[in-house]
C-alpha cells in the first residue's frame, strides 16, 4: 500500500525521520533549524512536529541550548524491544577484542531498512583516531564499510532494488559513488570477503568491514575498523581483514546459537 493512500501516514513519515535524526544527533542533539534542512521541511512544520513528539515524551528539549534530544518515552520503548532486536549483550566483548587486537576503533553496526546504525564503539589503543562513527550514526547502504558490506552479501535482486530507489548517492556522496565504480566495490568485497572505504566519506579516513549473518544466512549486521590512511597500507591491510573476519565468524556462530 503506498503511504499516501493511509490517512495521517505523511505526518507519521515526516516525524519518523525527525525522530531517527535526533536520536541519529546523539548526546549533542539537533537545533530545529539543522533538523528541518536535514529532514526537507520547513522550520515552522519541523517544530510543530518536534513539539508534538516532545508532548509524547519521545523527544526533549534543552532548556538552554535548545537543542532537541532523544526523550524518556523512547528509551522505555527501547528496553522492551531490545529484548527482541538486541545483540550488544551477545557482541560486546567481540567488538572489544577486535579493537585490543588491531589498537584501531571498533563497531557493530545493525542494518536498518536501506541504512546502517551503528549500536557499539570500542576504542584502539591507537593515538590517532577517526571519529567518522558513533553509536547513533547512520549511513546509507553502500557508502561507509559495514554497510557495504552488508550490501555485498544481499541477493542480487536487492542490490538492483536499492540502487533504483536511491538514484541520489552520487550527488549526496560524491562520483565515486556512482552506481559503476559501487557496483565494482561491491563485487571486490565479495571476492575478498570484506569491504574496504579508502576514504570515501571523510579524506585520510578508511575503514573495513565484514558482514554478521544471522541464523538463515541473511547479513543483517557488520563488524567494522577504521582509523587514519597509513595505518590501512598494503602490510597491514590483509592481517587487518583475516582479524575483522574471524571476529564476524564468531559474532555470527554466537548470533545462530542464540537463535537469531
Amino acid at each position: 500500500m503506498e503511504t499516501r493512500a493511509v490517512p495521517g501516514a505523511q505526518a507519521i513519515s515526516r516525524a519518523a525521520h525527525l525522530l531517527r535524526l535526533v536520536t541519529a544527533a546523539g548526546t549533542v542533539g539537533g537545533l530545529t533549524a539543522e533538523l528541518a534542512r536535514q529532514a526537507d521541511l520547513s522550520r515552522s512544520t519541523a517544530h510543530r512536529l518536534l513539539s508534538a513528539l516532545r508532548a509524547e515524551g519521545l523527544v526533549d528539549q534543552d532548556a538552554q541550548t535548545a537543542r532537541w534530544m532523544p526523550g524518556p518515552e523512547l528509551y522505555l520503548m527501547g528496553t522492551v524491544a531490545a529484548a527482541r532486536y538486541d545483540i550488544t549483550t551477545l557482541a560486546r566483548d567481540i567488538v572489544r577484542s577486535l579493537a585490543v587486537k588491531t589498537e584501531e576503533s571498533a563497531f557493530l553496526s545493525v542494518r536498518r531498512a536501506d541504512e546502517t546504525v551503528c549500536l557499539l564503539r570500542e576504542e584502539g589503543a591507537f593515538p590517532i583516531r577517526s571519529f567518522v562513527l558513533s553509536e547513533g550514526v547512520r549511513f546509507p547502504l553502500g557508502v561507509a564499510s559495514a554497510g557495504l558490506a552488508i550490501l555485498a552479501f544481499l541477493p542480487e535482486h536487492d542490490v538492483d532494488a536499492y540502487l533504483e530507489r536511491h538514484p541520489d548517492l552520487e550527488r549526496r556522496w560524491g562520483p565515486t559513488h556512482r552506481v559503476g565504480p559501487l557496483r565494482s566495490r561491491l563485487t571486490e568485497t565479495r571476492d575478498r570477503g570484506y569491504a574496504v572505504n579508502p576514504g570515501l566519506i571523510v579524506e585520510g579516513s578508511w575503514g573495513i568491514g565484514a558482514a554478521v549473518f544471522n541464523r538463515a544466512g541473511h547479513p543483517e549486521w557488520a563488524l567494522s575498523l577504521t582509523g587514519v590512511e597509513f595505518r590501512f597500507g598494503p602490510d597491514r591491510l590483509a592481517g587487518l581483514g583475516r582479524t575483522l573476519l574471524a571476529h564476524a565468524h564468531q559474532l555470527s556462530t554466537r548470533i545462530a546459537a542464540a537463535g537469531r
